[in-house]
């Protein structure tokens, strides 16, 4: 941990370490200055991000590379009518000798990419949604940590609707941010 000899100081520092973020996605990333403004500043201030946007506009790509900048761990969770929540959080398996053991899902990572919350039931999206604001899961009374940073990008699509599941107002609430993703301008 670096020590500095006052606040200008340590701000200088950060400032210096996000323009140089910035500057290595920029590199991968055309375009979308601020939906990258508004993601980095959620992942600095240990917040999580829903993007609203079509496919097509580089979201997965933009969270690998800024899981990549930050040298931390990334899983991607495509969700689908049929996830369930042991598909996320993990699960207890019987081993040879007959014990119970956890196995991790893909939830213990520092980076999620829950794509397309909208398309899982009720019961699953709370399994996130718990990891959101705990930090930790709970499978078979056991609570677990999960590493930190902790970060979850989550992606809905605004035109598709039918056979989706809209998060409710109460769970919208755990997402510092609620970014309407669109094209880039010709010019990007």
């Amino acid at each position: 941990m670096a020590q500095f000899q006052n606040d200008k100081e340590a701000a200088d520092s950060l400032t210096r370490a996000y323009q140089q973020l910035r500057q290595e996605i920029g590199k991968v990333i055309v375009g979308q200055d601020e939906v990258v403004r508004l993601v980095l500043t959620a992942v600095f201030a240990q917040g999580h991000c829903l993007l609203v946007g079509v496919p097509g506009l580089a979201k997965t790509l933009l969270i690998q590379t800024i899981a990549d900048s930050l040298d931390l761990s990334f899983n991607r969770i495509q969700f689908t009518p049929d996830l369930m929540p042991s598909d996320i959080v993990g699960s207890e398996t019987l081993t040879q000798q007959r014990d119970f053991q956890f196995v991790k899902g893909p939830i213990f990572s520092n980076i999620i990419l829950a794509d397309e919350i909208n398309r899982t039931p009720p019961k699953t999206q709370a399994a996130l949604l718990e990891s959101m604001q705990e930090y930790a899961v709970t499978v078979a009374g056991q609570r677990y940590p999960l590493a930190r940073p902790f970060f979850v990008l989550a992606t809905q699509n605004p035109i598709e609707q039918e056979g989706t599941y809209p998060l409710p107002e109460a769970q919208l609430d755990r997402f510092m941010f609620n970014i309407e993703l669109g094209y880039p301008s010709y010019q990007e």
